[in-house]
């Protein structure tokens, strides 16, 4: 089978094209024929050795499918179905062998495409906005790099949930994105929390999502009302620094938490129950997947160059 090869770290033509051995299934795992891969940042720290791993490895952890065998133990799933998966490396390929606890269904009314377009930011999406803080009609809500995969996601989960929702993006265009994507307001970066104060009336807001982290932390404590939560869900622009946390309570007994999927959907059935309510809202239009580009497995050097660009709005994916 082909797939993509990283044998030593480094830039994007660290990853190279190759023939591999179709995988087997082993006992408790599913083989997948991959119809699409979704990019995530994760998979260019897995390539340039920002995260450590046993290399020679095959990259890449959310994809969409078709099984096509299934090894002893698994009950759930049979060849033919339609089936989605995320945080298993090895998506680059056209197979991949995955245990059959990470596998969830895709319904036949959502596309493959769609589903690994939003998998594994839309798990994060509907956790941020069901657990973390549970969005609630009639809150304001706050969400930066809202043009960008997660974010777009996150407008649209809590604009659906009856939430006032405030998008902060870098430029014009990622602002009409976010618009798109149904933001009621949208700011810059430069002094945004004085324009959700003026957009709260003074108020501030209940929940601010903040994956850019360290340039914008301290924005995003001054933009929550009293008893507001900052969440920091991704750290793009570099990780928080330790702070006082007499700060919290300095700006209103506020709440901090960074959350992860790993503690919000922790077993195989919150994992299945989550990706069909994340799939459900794609089929009724309320999830709206958003490809920025579309390319052939053997351009994942060019699809890591997109990444790192920073200048996508949307999912980048790979077709096998």
């Amino acid at each position: 089978m082909r797939a993509l090869h990283v044998t030593t770290p480094g830039g994007p033509a660290a990853l190279v094209a190759t023939d591999l051995p179709e995988p087997a299934a082993l006992p408790g795992q599913v083989v997948v024929r991959n119809a699409a891969v979704g990019l995530n940042f994760i998979d260019v720290y897995y390539r340039n050795g920002t995260y450590p791993a046993a290399y020679p490895l095959v990259p890449g952890q959310e994809a969409a499918g078709t099984v096509t065998a299934v090894g002893v133990g698994v009950e759930d799933f049979a060849p033919g179905d339609r089936v989605a998966y995320a945080t298993q490396l090895g998506a680059y390929a056209q197979y991949t062998a995955v245990p059959a606890s990470k596998l969830v269904r895709v319904p036949d009314d959502v596309a493959l495409s769609d589903a690994a377009a939003v998998l594994l930011q839309g798990l994060a999406a509907h956790y941020l906005t069901h657990t973390t803080h549970a969005v609630a009609s009639g809150e304001t809500v706050v969400v930066l790099a809202a043009a960008g995969g997660l974010g777009q996601l996150l407008v649209q989960l809590a604009a659906h949930r009856g939430a006032t929702v405030v998008a902060v993006a870098s430029s014009e265009s990622k602002r009409r994105t976010a618009v798109a994507a149904g933001a009621h307001h949208t700011l810059s970066y430069g002094d945004f929390e004085t324009g959700v104060r003026e957009v709260t009336g003074g108020e501030g807001a209940h929940v601010v999502y903040d994956s850019v982290g360290a340039p914008t932390y301290r924005s995003s404590v001054k933009a929550l009302r009293r008893r507001g939560t900052l969440v920091v869900c991704g750290l793009s622009g570099g990780p928080v620094p330790p702070f006082d946390v007499e700060l919290l309570r300095m700006s209103g007994s506020l709440y901090l938490t960074r959350p992860t999927l790993a503690d919000h959907v922790p077993d195989a059935a919150s994992l299945r129950a989550a990706a069909a309510e994340l799939f459900g809202y794609v089929a009724r239009g309320v999830v709206r997947p958003s490809v920025h580009a579309e390319l052939p497995l053997a351009d994942a050097p060019r699809a890591h160059e997109l990444l790192e660009g920073r200048t996508t709005t949307g999912k980048v994916l790979l077709t096998p």
